[in-house]
């Protein structure tokens, strides 16, 4: 019904930037967030950007002043610029929408599969 296509994910040397982007398509009848998480090899999943349908944000600390989030509303896209990056970035960066689909009226949280980030000299 939904699905998400990540991209932008490789390997990097720290203090460089990296783009990712994921798309949504499908049934979709509006989107309300968008946001991007990571996990790490034996860490529990963590938000790293969540922005709104109005284009609020937020970031937690470790990645304030580093990271932007962005999205097109027209072509439910939703971007990560990831700059000065650092090793302990490296994880599996997973795209997650918030929408409402066509053939229900309660919104639902659509997983991308993942793109691998690594960050390391």
């Amino acid at each position: 019904q939904v699905q998400l296509v990540e991209s932008g994910g490789g390997l990097v040397q720290p203090g460089e930037s990296l783009r990712l982007s994921c798309a949504a398509s499908g049934s979709i009848f509006r989107v309300n967030a968008m946001a991007w998480y990571r996990q790490a090899p034996g860490k529990e999943r963590e938000l790293v950007a969540r922005i709104t349908r109005g284009g609020s944000t937020n970031y937690p600390d470790s990645v304030k002043g580093r990271f932007t989030i962005s999205r097109d509303n027209a072509k439910n896209t939703v971007y990560l610029q990831m700059n000065s990056l650092k090793p302990e970035d490296t994880a599996v960066y997973y795209c997650n929408v918030n929408l409402l689909t066509t053939t229900y009226s309660d919104a639902v949280d659509y997983w991308g599969k993942g793109t691998l980030v690594t960050v390391s000299s």
